[in-house]
């Protein structure tokens, strides 16, 4: 059965293909939740005149992406991490940590597009995907450096210091 989707299918299609698939599957999931029509010849020529109307915005959107993601390209972010034994992280920094210090930089980015395979749990620098668009992934650099213990201990105490009467009591 042809059908033109409504909608971007994942594993299927993007909105306005024309495609030609199960009848079952049309049946009873893409026309019930509207993600389909069936391909008739008048659902065929609105579809053209809407694909050349998108496809123009499209473009434009596409220009305006672009540009905002050479600009998030030259970002590099640091982040100072307490760390243990062995420059072993306490906890990890994930992609809500990295959207919370674009947006202090003034660089409003939805967590869920950044894409990081799994929290980062170590020391270094990384290279972040954001996506922003099918066609647009900038990456950003992001640093996990140590923060320095002596900063961290409390009315200038070192941590050796620290350490010595927390052994003593």
């Amino acid at each position: 059965m042809k059908v033109i989707l409504q909608e971007n299918v994942e594993g299927l299609g993007y909105l306005g293909d024309v495609l030609t698939v199960a009848k079952g599957y049309a049946r009873n999931y893409l026309l019930p939740r509207k993600k389909a029509v069936v391909a008739e010849e008048r659902q065929v020529k609105l579809l053209q005149h809407v694909k050349r109307q998108i496809d123009q915005k499209a473009k434009k959107e596409l220009e305006s992406l672009g540009e905002s993601g050479k600009n998030l390209s030259k970002i590099s972010l640091t982040f100072e991490v307490q760390t243990g034994k062995d420059d072993k992280l306490f906890g990890s920094v994930t992609s809500k940590d990295v959207a919370e210090r674009l947006a202090a930089q003034g660089v409003e980015v939805d967590r869920r597009k950044i894409h990081l395979p799994q929290p980062l749990k170590e020391l270094g620098t990384f290279s972040v995907a954001i996506k922003l668009h099918r066609d647009v992934v900038p990456k950003i650099s992001v640093t996990l450096v140590k923060k320095d213990a002596e900063e961290a201990a409390p009315e200038g105490k070192t941590a050796q210091e620290l350490a010595d009467e927390s052994a003593t009591e």
